[in-house]
C-alpha cells in the first residue's frame, strides 16, 4: 500500500505550528533535521482522498556540499530531474519527495551558487 500519511487532524496544534513525533512543525517550511545523516526535514502537507494528511520528509545528505559551484549546481539539477519513484513517475514536482525539497531548498535555480563545499 502507498504511503499515504498520517492525518493533519490527529496532530496537536500549538499556534501556528503542529506537535508531531515530539518535535514542533510549520507545515512545509523546512528544519535542521534530527535524523543522523541528513541534512534538514520538513513536514509536508497535501490533500490526498478529500482529507489533509501529513508525511514528515528528510533531505540532504550531511556531509555533501550543495549549491556550491555553478557547474555542480547544474550537473546535480540535470541528474536529479530525471529520478523516479517507484511508479516511474518523476519526483522533481512531487512535494512528497525528497528529491523535490533538495531541489528548491538546498539547490534552487533562481539563485547564484554560493552555498558550503563541506
Amino acid at each position: 500500500m502507498k504511503n499515504i500519511g498520517v492525518k493533519l487532524s490527529r496532530l496537536f496544534r500549538v499556534g501556528r505550528k503542529y506537535l508531531y513525533r515530539g518535535n514542533l512543525f510549520s507545515l512545509n517550511k523546512p528544519i535542521k533535521s534530527t535524523a543522523k545523516g541528513k541534512k534538514m526535514m520538513v513536514l509536508v502537507s497535501k490533500t490526498v482522498g478529500g482529507e489533509r494528511r501529513v508525511k514528515l520528509i528528510h533531505f540532504g545528505a550531511l556531509g555533501y556540499g550543495h549549491n556550491y559551484s555553478r557547474k555542480a549546481k547544474r550537473s546535480y539539477l540535470a541528474r536529479s530531474a530525471q529520478i523516479r519513484n517507484k511508479a516511474g513517475q518523476l519526483t522533481k514536482n512531487d512535494h512528497w519527495s525528497a528529491n523535490y525539497w533538495a531541489r528548491k531548498i538546498l539547490w534552487p535555480t533562481n539563485k547564484p551558487a554560493r552555498g558550503p563545499k563541506y
